[in-house]
């Protein structure tokens, strides 16, 4: 780069800061006016200096960026190999596929096998499943903590299992040790969908860590966030070269974009039915996609990546304030709790309403929303109900009743961290005036 270049590209940085400065000053909160939204993008300058010095490269897809991410993301949680992709929802779909790999052997799963998970539930944690012509098994989960039971998961296994494929629930982990042990006694894979738990630990010991591979998203509710984007984790260097050969294509080549030879033998390979010599470049060993990023979302996720710490302390901070203020409502609500020996990075703060209570979760949900709090249900509720699932084939554990009282009576609401006290009183003064009246 030109000595000219490299002081335009320092003038247009400082631009950048005052610019950040002019454009996103924090806005006065307005009780009853200002959304409390249940999610949002947390940035400073940092991010748009990252933003605009990668633009200024002109380079549109993965690079200099995306590289530092992944080295830093990995090393962050301890693994060897983290790789980004465009979604959480991408990285489940890759995370999954790679294990239909033809290069696992006998371990490799194939149409017609089962894959436990859980009914309430996100559906990008199950659509892989699908997807791959693979049955998932549905089990439920517990409250007040909102995961499975090691008895439900037990329950499930069946002649045909061949993986458990679960999340995090909001942040509050499941009993991921258990899950690895029930994973080794049955010779089965783990998946561990942590793209509501960045951040949590169970054991003392970081979610995300414990499964064969596990899935991050950077989509702008989530911990951290790249707008769109999300990542596969894993400590095992040959399923970390079968979800890149799935993101990129399906290629056999583990070029990085821009680069050749690396494996240094590009014309001398021989593979399939094609000649000998065929570019490495262009062999394909898998049925994959395109699901890369581009370096600027890279860079954007680079930025947030330094701010997880104290992320987390504000979700943590949020989600007190909210389970201390709730909890003389106890006799309308179930209140959430970690699970034990566990310590929550939350994604939101969940509630359900008890069968007997004096009004609905759909009448406090609209009394909430009336007055600028937003809310969310978890998720799909019981998945099994939704219409997407209605001609797939799936087996269930039981009847599923705690799945169908979430879906029919939980709610939850934000503690990311760009939600400030006096709104967190406003919330709490809010479920107060609700409940205020209705003790018998």
């Amino acid at each position: 780069m030109s000595s000219r270049a490299d002081e335009l590209r320092e003038q247009i940085l400082e631009l950048v800061e005052e610019y950040h400065a002019a454009q996103f000053g924090n806005g006065e909160f307005r009780p009853g006016e200002t959304t409390v939204r249940y999610a949002g993008r947390v940035f400073d300058a940092d991010e748009l200096l990252h933003l605009v010095d990668s633009s200024l490269d002109f380079w549109l897809t993965t690079g200099r960026y995306a590289q530092r991410f992944e080295r830093e993301l990995a090393r962050s949680l301890g693994l060897r190999h983290a790789l980004l992709c465009n979604s959480g929802s991408s990285a489940n779909l890759l995370a999954l596929t790679a294990l239909t790999s033809p290069r696992l052997g006998d371990r490799r799963l194939q149409p017609g096998d089962e894959v436990i998970t859980v009914a309430a539930g996100f559906p990008t944690t199950v659509n892989p499943i699908v997807l791959n012509g693979l049955v998932p098994v549905f089990v439920d989960v517990e409250l007040p903590t909102y995961n499975a039971s090691i008895e439900e998961l037990t329950a499930a296994v069946g002649p045909r299992t061949r993986a458990i494929m679960i999340a995090h629930t909001l942040g509050n982990p499941f009993r991921a040790d258990a899950v690895v042990e029930l994973a080794r006694r049955h010779d089965l894979w783990f998946v561990e969908d942590n793209c509501d738990g960045l951040g949590s630990t169970y054991k003392d010991q970081l979610t995300g860590t414990f499964g064969d591979l596990s899935t991050l998203s950077f989509y702008p509710a989530h911990h951290i966030t790249m707008g769109e984007g999300g990542s596969v984790l894993t400590d095992r260097p040959e399923l970390k070269v079968l979800v890149e050969s799935f993101r990129d294509w399906g290629r056999d080549c583990w070029c990085e974009p821009g680069e050749d030879g690396t494996c240094g033998k590009r014309f001398g390979w021989q593979l399939g039915t094609l000649p000998h010599g065929y570019d490495h470049k262009y062999i394909f060993s898998h049925v994959g996609y395109n699901l890369k990023v581009t370096d600027m979302q890279a860079a954007v996720g680079l930025a947030q990546l330094a701010k997880i710490p104290s992320f987390v302390a504000a979700r943590k901070r949020n989600w007190r304030i909210l389970r201390d203020g709730l909890a003389p409502f106890e006799e309308f609500l179930v209140l959430p709790e970690p699970t034990p020996e566990s310590d929550p990075s939350w994604f939101g703060f969940i509630v359900t309403v008890r069968e007997d209570a004096p009004f609905t979760r759909d009448e406090l949900v609209r009394h909430l929303e009336e007055r600028k709090i937003s809310t969310r249900l978890l998720f799909g509720g019981n998945l099994t109900r939704q219409p997407a699932y209605e001609n797939v084939d799936f087996r269930t554990v039981g009847d599923l009743p705690a799945s169908d009282a979430i879906m029919e009576r939980a709610l939850w609401i934000g503690v990311y961290p760009g939600l400030t006290e006096p709104m967190l009183d406003y919330v709490l003064d809010e479920f107060a005036s609700f409940f205020a009246g209705r003790r018998a």
